[in-house]
């Protein structure tokens, strides 16, 4: 028995059964239990219950990062479908240089003559033919493409394109095509061509305006790639730039908002001739520089925080993940024996053992076990030929140095030689060649990569419990009294306290109760225009519809999505006119088909994750009512049956061919895609992965962990879609910050999934232990929790409901107003987050009963459509009336209650009262009456 396998029989013998007597520890009888072990050696692959969590090969080499290379980004932005028109873009360059009596050679020109012919072409883009208009816009592009027909290598083309769009740009060339772009919105959604029904949409249809967001791309692409490196010639052009993408259009929008009305445009059917694809991307690239990627979002959450006297982050989940292993822990003999003959009763046969308390008897018989040369000193890890030195560490971690480490090290500095000791035993693992009952904890939790932390709400909890046990009463809003509780709550208070963590989002909601409670004479603060801010004022009114078209794009794009289910057709802007007559043009459109729905997958999570993140640090309730709307929109389900696939083929699978990436389609010789030569295309990449598909999958992650994280509500939707199954099939990717994010969300529900599902899923339970911060007074493992009520659910989502709105009300009273009184608007949008709750159990439930009326993935309909809450008016009339909510507004009745108590001073003033006649006719009697001669005893309220 290795060390690591010690270690988790240890590990999951405390989480399987607690000790009667909390003060003591209880011992296993290791030895026992290493003959299961090796009865069980040979079993291991007949798991049926946890083997999801193995996985064999090298952890993927992926490196989690706000785009890929700009190689990558900008070939994404063409199918391989686009390949003859690139050939178009030379032959507009050539015609317009001959009406110019100038040689066909931009590289021959020099820097005048260049801006010069920039400048014709500028003023080209204003005329009223549209061939001619169109024709200096493929010009254009084609400069920003490179000018490839002249160059022979990539790095040629790349240096070309940045040199050009320097030029490009200083002369007003995103201006230009920006108009462009409103001309073909308007052309696109006017009377005339929307009265027309547009059927069978193919690539044809929206060549111009692919024309128009390929240059808006590969200038924005351009700018961010060369801002990140930090190029001195792009200083001064990228502020610019920025700048330029953060202020409203001459029309009074920003870029970012337009795009989004394309999606919604789309969606909604009035313009299927958009192409979604390029659409998404510039979004994306669009909103990445405007806000501002993973490095500015941690700068400006330590700045925050700084500002309201909080300590600054220092644990980064990022270079954290870096130090993670990804590999899950292997099957233990308790799960495969349990699994394999589950009418034995091994607790009470483990539980009566005789040698419990020997520790001579674990010596001998882990001397004795089976391959197990390597428990000994524990000098061995550098020994060759052994598959248990090295695995025992490096199926958890890498090396990391932990912030309590130097405490450790110091308390276990008491063994003699303590140089040999950290040479060994680098990361304080327990030696096997000592009783387990000699292991201090500290060993343990040294070598966890996360500090544990504890919230306020946690430390308060724990006081109340012990008052309430040992002096019988509670203190209302006393959070530091320790009178009469004996010496080991003070410790345990005091371990709490060391380990408070107090978020931004927790100051900024006490900020805002405190403004409902104290309207007048609390302060607030002006609001501070930053990006995200401007970003959130302009998409507030119809930020619903955003996020339903969003949903519905990355729906369609889904692989798990059924053809005839979807409402929109995202492959208009990839289907040729013709289709492909030979195998080789069929297997080639296959493969682009198959890239496209993967690109848009990319963008689309990353666009959501990007607001989500941005939001959340500017203020919380902006991205709560953003995240509501996205539960609204059946978001979750959305991303379960995302992953309720094969993923591990799903990250594997290479939809591309290196070969017909721009820009190798067109620089130097093209070699002839049939056969063997199709294959090799295909084979290219070194990589055992598609970047773009584990990019997309963390990303979807970390937005279900966002919307669920301290929502039990939504918790409880991941368990009625039994979501605890289809994430384990994700732990077999071998990526530490995929496995992290899954680990996470079935932490949050182990609670509810039951004693029998924590028994078969050991090491699933093992691997969150070891993985995934601990909270001290979390419970998780056990089920215990006082808050996992369902009757709680209900209140907690309105209380959060109603807050936002009075934020919103408070701070943006016109933008509020088009969006509706309580928040939901138009499409389908009216219900609350619990009502969606509640909704989706029943779905859930409709579908597990056989209904045939369900997909393959057990959902029903539910999340197949992504188009948010499709109730009946008299039903969510009805539910808003159970909940003590009418009209929009709250009931007397609700605001009696406990957790509504703060709702009174809300945005609700903002209402418009209409006056009787009656009433300003005597307004002057009732002042007398009412106020001048009325006694109030202020001392009594």
């Amino acid at each position: 028995m290795t060390n690591h396998e010690h270690d988790m029989v240890w590990i999951h013998y405390k989480l399987v059964r607690k000790p009667k007597n909390e003060g003591e520890g209880v011992i296993m009888n290791v030895g026992i239990l290493a003959k299961l072990y090796r009865q069980a050696r040979m079993a291991i692959m007949e798991d049926t219950h946890d083997v999801d969590a193995n996985c064999d090969g090298p952890d993927l080499d992926f490196v989690y990062a706000d785009v890929d290379s700009y190689q990558n980004e900008i070939a994404e932005l063409y199918s391989y479908t686009e390949f003859s028109e690139f050939q178009m873009n030379v032959k507009a360059f050539e015609d317009q240089m001959d009406l110019y009596d100038l040689p066909p050679n931009w590289q021959k020109q020099d820097a005048a003559a260049q801006r010069s012919i920039v400048m014709k072409l500028v003023d080209q883009l204003e005329v009223s033919d549209r061939s001619f208009r169109m024709q200096a816009a493929r010009c254009i592009l084609y400069l920003a493409q490179g000018c490839w027909a002249e160059v022979q290598s990539d790095e040629e083309q790349h240096q070309n394109t940045r040199d050009n769009v320097i030029v490009l740009y200083q002369l007003g060339v995103f201006s230009s095509f920006i108009d462009l772009l409103n001309m073909e919105i308007e052309t696109a959604c006017s009377p005339d061509i929307v009265a027309v029904k547009i059927t069978n949409v193919t690539l044809v249809d929206s060549t111009d305006i692919r024309v128009i967001l390929s240059v808006l791309y590969i200038i924005t692409e351009t700018i961010r790639d060369e801002r990140e490196k930090g190029s001195e010639d792009y200083k001064q052009l990228a502020e610019s730039f920025v700048q330029e993408i953060n202020s409203p259009l001459p029309d009074g929008e920003l870029l970012a908002v337009k795009l989004l009305g394309m999606i919604t445009r789309f969606c909604s059917g009035a313009a299927p001739q958009f192409p979604m694809k390029k659409v998404v991307l510039l979004l994306w690239k669009v909103s990445l520089l405007g806000l501002g990627g993973m490095e500015v979002l941690k700068n400006l959450k330590n700045e925050y925080r700084a500002k309201i006297g909080l300590e600054p982050i220092t644990e980064d989940t990022l270079e954290v993940t870096k130090c993670m292993r990804a590999s899950s822990p292997p099957a233990t003999a308790t799960d495969i024996l349990e699994n394999q003959y589950p009418k034995r009763n091994f607790k009470r046969s483990l539980m009566k053992q005789r040698f419990l308390d020997e520790p001579e008897q674990i010596d001998m018989e882990l001397s004795g076990n089976e391959g197990g040369p390597n428990a000994n000193n524990g000098n061995s890890t550098t020994g060759s030929g052994t598959g248990n030195g090295e695995d025992d560490l490096s199926q958890y971690y890498r090396p990391f140095d932990d912030p309590s480490a130097s405490t450790s090290s110091g308390n276990n500095s008491g063994s003699g030689n303590s140089s040999n000791t950290a040479t060994a035993n680098p990361n304080n693992q327990p030696s096997l060649t000592q009783p387990p009952a000699t292991v201090p904890a500290v060993q343990i939790t040294a070598r966890l990569p996360w500090t544990p932390k504890v919230r306020q709400k946690d430390i308060d909890q724990f006081l109340d419990i012990s008052r309430n046990k040992f002096i019988g009463y509670s203190l209302i809003g006393d959070h530091e009294s320790l009178a009469g509780l004996p010496q080991p709550i003070h410790e345990g208070f005091k371990t709490l306290q060391r380990h408070m963590y107090v978020s931004l989002a927790d100051m900024q909601i006490k900020k805002e109760e405190d403004i409902a409670r104290n309207p007048i004479s609390t302060h607030e603060d002006e609001i501070k225009l930053t990006p995200a801010e401007i970003l959130y004022q302009a998409i507030l009114p119809n930020l619903p519809q955003y996020m339903i078209a969003l949903l519905k794009v990355l729906l369609a794009a889904s692989p798990t999505s059924k053809s005839k289910t979807e409402s929109i057709n995202i492959m208009a802007d990839v289907l040729p006119k013709k289709m492909p007559l030979t195998a080789t043009q069929s297997t080639k459109l296959t493969v682009d088909m198959g890239r496209h729905k993967e690109i848009i997958v990319k963008a689309v999570s990353a666009i959501i994750l990007l607001y989500l993140k941005h939001f959340k640090i500017n203020h919380v309730y902006q991205f709560e009512f953003m995240s509501q709307h996205l539960v609204f929109a059946n978001c979750i389900p959305l991303v379960l049956k995302f992953f309720n696939q094969t993923i591990t083929e799903y990250v594997n699978t290479k939809n591309s061919i290196p070969l017909l990436d721009f820009p190798s389609c067109v620089i130097g010789e093209q070699p002839d895609l049939s056969g063997d030569s199709f294959v090799y295309g295909g084979e290219m990449s070194d990589k055992p992965y598609s970047w773009r598909n584990v990019f997309s999958c963390i990303n979807l992650l970390r937005i279900l962990n966002k919307l669920i994280k301290w929502k039990h509500s939504r918790v409880m939707m991941l368990v009625v879609f039994k979501s605890a199954p289809i994430l384990k099939k994700t732990l077999k990717v071998r990526h530490a910050m995929m496995q992290l994010y899954v680990l996470k969300l079935l932490k949050m529900q182990t609670k509810y999934l039951g004693r029998q599902w924590r028994k078969s899923n050991m090491k699933t339970l093992s691997a969150i232990y070891s993985k995934v911060r601990h909270r001290l007074n979390d419970d998780w493992a056990f089920g215990n929790d006082l808050e996992s009520r369902p009757w709680d659910f209900q209140a907690e989502e309105c209380t959060l409901r109603a807050c936002v709105d009075r934020f919103n009300l408070r701070r943006y009273p016109e933008a509020t107003q088009k969006c509706g009184a309580g928040g939901g608007v138009g499409v389908g949008n009216n219900g609350t987050a619990a009502q969606n709750a509640e909704n989706a159990q029943q779905s859930n439930m409709h579908a597990g009963n056989g209904s045939g009326d369900r997909d393959s993935n057990g959902y029903g309909n539910n999340g197949s459509s992504g188009g948010g809450v499709t109730n009946s008016s008299g039903q969510q009339s009805q539910q808003l009336h159970d909940y003590g909510v009418e009209g929009g507004f709250p009931s007397d009745e609700i605001l009696t209650h406990s957790d509504f108590a703060f709702f009174g001073h809300s945005g609700w003033w903002d209402r418009k009262v209409e006056l009787t006649d009656y009433f300003k006719a005597n307004y002057a009697v009732w002042l007398e009456e009412e106020v001048y001669n009325s006694q109030t005893d202020w001392d009594a309220l």
